[in-house]
């Protein structure tokens, strides 16, 4: 059985991590740099680097700050916001990042997907997808979860999946910030008709969060950020909750 992993992400503004409540109302969090640093020392996995308002703004992802982050890290980094076609991809693997994470740029030219797989391996391309649900399906939404699709999640999971990205990366916006745990039921549909790792992202609050996402929501990674920012919960005791519960970690 594959260990899961423990995944923080960083949601970076204007060069700060930052942290917000269902997409909007952010708080500062921190240096990047310092927390990935910290992150890496501290047991996680892996670490997730998003520039949340590059899609938003028009622009690509500040590739000076990903190479000063990757430069304190020694575990694998995976980069996304911004990134519209293959020459953005190469500047950020030439900058240290080892995966990269696509979505609104995706959604909007699905192909994206194909031309990272092909060119790279499936391997780096990551699938972001945030997504609302509105009371019958799962919406998903673009640019830091402004505007709506009308694309189901199911669908584009698989069609992404098809296309050759190597994981998908499902952030609930109504979960999001909220700490009241992970949209487990959705997480389950994903990992029951999918091939390719599932990583959890959207209402870590505690550590019984993570243990359902994985027993529950059959995850293969969970992600969070302001639990670990602010020093709620510790990843190496994290890890040792996890093991009472026989969830393989690293």
């Amino acid at each position: 059985m594959l260990a899961k992993r423990i995944i923080p992400c960083l949601d970076v503004k204007d060069g700060t991590t930052v942290k917000g409540v269902n997409f909007v109302n952010f708080r500062n969090a921190g240096d990047p740099v310092e927390l990935g640093k910290r992150y890496s020392e501290e047991g996680a996995d892996e670490l997730v680097f998003l520039d949340i308002t590059a899609s938003h703004e028009g622009r690509k992802t500040f590739a000076d700050m990903v190479k000063r982050v990757a430069a304190n890290l020694d575990i694998p980094f995976t980069v996304g916001g911004g990134i519209n076609e293959l020459a953005d991809v190469e500047r950020l693997l030439d900058a240290g990042a080892d995966k990269v994470s696509v979505n609104s740029a995706a959604i909007r030219r699905p192909a994206l997907i194909d031309e990272i797989a092909s060119n790279f391996g499936s391997q780096v391309c990551v699938a972001a997808i945030d997504a609302k649900f509105d009371g019958q399906d799962w919406i998903c939404y673009l640019n830091g979860g402004r505007i709506p699709t009308g694309r189901k999640l199911f669908e584009w999971a698989r069609e992404a999946q098809e296309r050759g990205a190597g994981e998908i990366l499902f952030t609930s916006m109504d979960h999001d910030g909220v700490k009241e745990g992970y949209a487990n039921e959705a997480l389950a549909t994903l990992a029951d008709t999918l091939r390719i790792p599932i990583i959890a992202s959207g209402g870590a609050g505690k550590a019984e969060h993570f243990r359902d996402a994985f027993i529950k929501g059959k995850a293969d990674a969970a992600l969070a950020a302001s639990v670990f920012h602010f020093g709620e919960i510790k990843i190496s005791e994290l890890k040792n909750y996890l093991k009472r519960y026989n969830i393989a970690v690293r």
